[in-house]
């Protein structure tokens, strides 16, 4: 077993041998992925395969991380046979005593996560492209979903005061993780604020949607297998997933900047912005004329959200190498919040 300290061989396997049966084989546990927020693993005994999804060290805000959350709808959207492709949970642990933190536990999916270069195999502008239309068409999917009738009500916290929640719910989030002065943030946040349009929907959201939250199948055409880390969903304002997803979309002319997502949108035939808002449009019937608000409230977002893990990092409780970068990091990113609210780069209408 490769030992990393957060998934303490002897608990794991005591759950699982209450919990599966049984078994002298071997337990193998290695990290998967570059996350930086939930940490996940790849667990091994005998013929039996599992990811592993836990939180992060540290103090955690109330609100984040929960794994319950992300148990619980990708539990409805499996089980009901929805259109939204999800890995199968597969067990939920909500008591620490195992590996001092709740986890769950999913099917591994034969799938590729996009964050760096392109995987040969789709290296083509054509298929370029591919990968982003197929990345508006399932967020489109996920908003169609019948939240009520897939059981989902428990995340309806009256969610016709999402929009003007979370905004607040952020800011109280800032305020919890401030160690210092990021002048763009309190900008950025101060103007969201004032601009705040009148929400139109509720459907399903994911929370944190973008190109490497999703996994693509392993061959060529792009095609999206799984759409993963579903720990912020919740029944919201659609348009907040769209804002940022585009503001995780960067193209050709924007300016250089450290992406959380990735650069593969910059690349040759991937859609611009402007075409895949439109996309979604035309797919939900939806108005989309209020995007520079949505787009810049993502960057206001992120940049709180890696403010925290700055924070953490500085206190030794994350060893993540990106986080080494968060000081500049993160007036850029709420930096890029306020090019959006200025107009100085467009989001796609």
């Amino acid at each position: 077993m490769t030992d990393t300290g957060l998934v303490p061989p002897d608990g794991l396997r005591r759950y699982l041998d209450e919990t599966f049966g049984p078994s002298e084989a071997a337990l193998e546990v290695s990290r998967l992925g570059e996350g930086h927020s939930n940490l996940t693993f790849l667990v091994r005994r005998g013929d039996d395969e599992y990811v592993l999804r836990r939180p992060p060290r540290g103090d955690i805000q109330p609100g984040t991380h929960e794994m319950h959350r992300e148990y619980t709808v990708m539990d409805a959207i499996a089980s009901n046979g929805m259109p939204v492709p999800v890995p199968r949970p597969v067990a939920l642990c909500r008591d620490e005593v195992y590996i001092g933190a709740p986890f769950y536990l999913m099917s591994l999916v034969d799938g590729i996560v996009v964050r760096g270069a392109v995987p040969d195999a789709f290296d083509a502008p054509e298929h370029r492209r591919a990968m982003g239309l197929e990345l508006v068409d399932r967020l489109a999917d996920i908003h169609s979903l019948d939240w009520l009738a897939i059981g989902l009500s428990s995340l309806a916290r009256k969610p016709e005061g999402f929009l003007e929640r979370n905004l607040r719910r952020m800011q109280q989030l800032y305020d919890a993780v401030r160690h210092r002065e990021v002048p763009e943030i309190d900008e950025a946040g101060a103007w969201l604020r004032e601009h705040a349009p009148s929400q139109r929907d509720v459907t399903l959201t994911h929370g944190d949607y973008k190109l490497d939250n999703v996994m693509f199948g392993p061959q060529a055409p792009p095609r999206i297998v799984a759409v993963v880390d579903w720990e912020i969903a919740t029944i919201g304002d659609p348009l907040v997933d769209l804002g940022w997803m585009l503001y995780f979309s960067p193209e050709p002319g924007d300016p250089e900047m450290q992406s959380v997502a990735g650069e593969v949108s910059r690349e040759p035939g991937y859609p611009s912005r402007s075409e895949l808002a439109q996309r979604y449009a035309q797919r939900t019937g939806r108005p989309i004329d209020d995007l520079r608000f949505y787009a810049a409230m993502a960057g206001w977002k992120i940049a709180i959200i890696m403010e925290g893990s700055n924070m953490r990092h500085k206190q030794g409780d994350a060893d993540d190498p990106m986080f080494e970068m968060l000081d500049a990091g993160v007036p850029a990113l709420a930096a890029k919040s306020l090019s959006i609210i200025r107009g100085e780069l467009e989001v796609g209408v």
